[in-house]
């Protein structure tokens, strides 16, 4: 994967001008669509603490999101290569933001990972500094993604 270059293409549609368009800040909607090709859209809008639609995704809860997302596939993929046998993966992700600096200052991934019976939980431990290095969206960020994990034991079924 070195020296690839990736490409990603995402279309925002906003259609929320009405009639007045950005004439104040309170005369325009928020909602949005986020699409790519071949994939479901995705209904956005702007947290609600800044006149968004709650029931809508807004690019904060993405990010945590995507943050998430990029830590479980590694973490999946350094498990696989090392024996380490996960049954079921589930983080519990928070991230926070300073509006007065405008910007986030942290985001700390709450996974509880099911493992087998036989894995070695501090093999697992240790596999998330791993992921979190190679990360591409925590190492394209500029503050703390932490990582505290809790593991739970379960046999897996062998039927």
């Amino acid at each position: 994967m070195a020296g690839q270059q990736h490409q990603y293409q995402v279309t925002v549609l906003w259609q929320g001008g009405g009639d007045t368009g950005t004439t104040g800040y309170r005369d325009y909607g928020r909602e949005h669509e986020l699409r790519a090709p071949g994939k479901a859209s995705i209904a956005g809008s702007a947290d609600p603490a800044f006149l968004g639609d709650k029931d809508r995704w807004n690019p904060e809860e993405l990010l945590v999101g995507s943050l998430s997302a990029c830590h479980k596939l590694w973490y999946l993929h350094l498990c696989a290569e090392a024996g380490v046998v996960v049954l079921a993966y589930e983080d519990h992700a928070e991230g926070e933001m300073d509006a007065a600096l405008g910007r986030f200052t942290r985001v700390t991934l709450r996974p509880r990972i099911t493992l087998d019976s036989d894995s070695s939980e501090s093999r697992a431990r240790e596999l998330h500094d791993h992921a979190h290095k190679k990360c591409f969206i925590a190492a394209s960020v500029n503050f703390e993604v932490g990582c505290q994990p809790d593991f739970i034991r379960q046999s897996a079924s062998h039927g």
